[in-house]
């Protein structure tokens, strides 16, 4: 049966404030990874078409995961995840919103930036919010659309405007999924008829073991 299986990125650069730095997996990131990919081989999934985002930790995820499929990945920019240190760097400029240092801090800090973000209130926004969804539904529809199964490495904001698109949610519901949303998760949508069903979200098989618990991480 075909179906969609999206991919949160490894852990990446935590101690950036900047798009750039950000993008690159740490040594948990790629080990994440790793495990994911091993953890995907013991259970026998076989992918048809593999898809990244043009990001480099999207790119270094789906090395570390390995799948097995018999075609390279496709690299595809509407997977990228929305600018969000450019974006949060606007807000404080024009509203005084720091951007928070920890996860606890995103709480608060992610609806008011979105909900800021939804209304066209940030001038600086390097993508408008519509846009964004817009991409994420046209590439969404397009991968479910096609044949066989499908795993989709990408970033946090995407799987979560993906939830939105699927699920209809508002945005206070938006931001508390991607609050959610753990590295290397994997989250599964079908194709019904013309509709999406989600019956996966932020599933951590590869770590869920005593062992491995400590290698979970959100940022």
């Amino acid at each position: 049966m075909s179906h969609v299986t999206l991919v949160r990125h490894g852990q990446a650069n935590t101690e950036a404030r900047d798009e750039i730095s950000y993008d690159r997996l740490s040594d948990l990131g790629w080990q994440q990874a790793r495990w994911l990919g091993g953890h995907l081989r013991d259970t026998h999934e076989q992918f048809a078409r593999v898809y990244t985002g043009t990001l480099r930790r999207h790119i270094e995820t789906a090395e570390g995961i390995a799948a097995d499929c018999d075609h390279a990945p496709v690299q595809d920019p509407r997977l990228n995840e929305m600018a969000y240190f450019d974006l949060a760097t606007a807000v404080e400029q024009e509203h005084g919103l720091a951007m928070p240092s920890d996860r606890e801090g995103f709480v608060t800090h992610l609806p008011r930036v979105f909900d800021l973000w939804q209304r066209d209130r940030i001038e600086g926004a390097p993508e408008r919010f519509a846009d964004f969804e817009t991409r994420v539904r046209d590439a969404l529809t397009e991968i479910a659309a096609g044949d066989g199964r499908a795993l989709v490495v990408t970033s946090g904001g995407l799987i979560g405007m993906a939830m939105r698109i699927v699920m209809r949610l508002d945005v206070a519901a938006l931001a508390a999924a991607c609050i959610a949303i753990e590295n290397t998760s994997l989250h599964r949508i079908q194709p019904l008829g013309e509709t999406l069903l989600l019956t996966q979200f932020n599933a951590l098989p590869h770590l869920d073991t005593p062992e491995r618990r400590f290698a979970r991480s959100h940022l």
